[in-house]
């Protein structure tokens, strides 16, 4: 058996991870900064609407930290170590950050749960104007990332300062009950209402990432559609098989099968049709084709032991 194989490689731009690297620091700086401020709001004014959305932003700092550090590593070259290079670390970056952000929902739980068992006074007026501060800080850390690419990380990332602003939302409508009628359970109503919202975004993120690092099949991608495509439309293959299919990072999708000719089928001609077929219809960047003038030796030695 004669095999060839060939690679393909898809590549970003510099300038669109500096970009990106550029707006999550400056998200990660903002949301920070007024962490302090929120945290010590909600200390003073006995809210657990405000403590929890400092906690999500102390989370949220961690977080797009990682994701500043992941958006850097990804734009490293590969090397001898790291012959992919580093673009699993933005998809690491997005699982702690899923998997951070679940913690903290079920503690924000807990918390609202001890707060119904034990009511404690608020103060709603200073409640009311951290919490609109706040409101206004996830906004701007929100538009921030928001320009910077549809990644898993980037998803991750946002998934926190959204939850922040879904945070930001329920502490000035608590403040707002508060105020109007001193019913003191709302803030611990909401801050649930809240932690939901923010569990099952969190959930999404944790499960697409973790099925990245395990090396899961992309999503809308059928190895069988795939090899029957193939046989279909490129001339000279008539048998597609060990084909496997996985993501380097959000939207990496690569692929290793083998292929087998017609006699007398060209090969380079059959090996270029493969690779530019995977490229426009399924988005495959990155492609490693073994060519099989003949049967594949794995069938040859099942066929030997049958006749055995």
């Amino acid at each position: 058996m004669s095999a060839t194989h060939n690679h393909g490689h898809a590549h970003h731009g510099h300038s669109h991870g500096v970009t990106n690297e550029r707006r999550v620091a400056i998200a990660m700086w903002i949301t920070g900064g007024f962490m302090v401020v929120e945290a010590l709001g909600g200390y003073l004014s006995g809210s657990l609407a405000l403590i929890a959305d400092a906690g999500h932003m102390l989370t949220d700092t961690g977080a797009l930290a990682l994701a500043w550090l992941a958006v850097r590593f990804a734009r490293r070259p590969a090397d001898d170590a790291r012959s992919y290079g580093y673009h699993r670390a933005e998809i690491l970056a997005a699982f702690l950050n899923g998997a951070a952000m679940m913690a903290l929902a079920w503690w924000v739980i807990f918390e609202a749960a001890m707060r119904f068992m034990e009511p404690a006074p608020v103060l709603a007026t200073p409640m009311l104007v951290v919490a609109a501060g706040g409101l206004l800080v996830n906004i701007a850390s929100f538009w921030m990332l928001h320009g910077a690419g549809d990644s898993l990380n980037m998803r991750g990332a946002a998934v926190h300062v959204l939850g922040d602003l879904f945070g930001s939302v329920a502490a000035i409508a608590a403040a707002i009950v508060i105020l109007l009628t001193g019913w003191m359970p709302i803030d611990p109503i909401l801050s649930v209402f809240v932690a939901l919202l923010i569990l099952r975004s969190a959930w999404n993120v944790t499960r697409d990432s973790a099925h990245i690092l395990m090396e899961g099949t992309p999503a809308g991608l059928d190895p069988d559609a795939i090899s029957s495509d193939l046989v279909a439309n490129v001339e000279g293959v008539v048998d597609v098989h060990h084909l496997h299919a996985w993501s380097l990072g959000s939207g990496r999708a690569v692929a290793t099968l083998h292929a087998r000719l017609a006699p007398l089928a060209d090969a380079h001609a059959a090996l270029a049709g493969i690779k530019a077929r995977l490229g426009s219809h399924f988005d495959i960047g990155h492609a490693t084709v073994q060519i099989e003038p003949g049967d594949c030796i794995d069938e040859a030695r099942m066929d030997h032991k049958h006749d055995h």
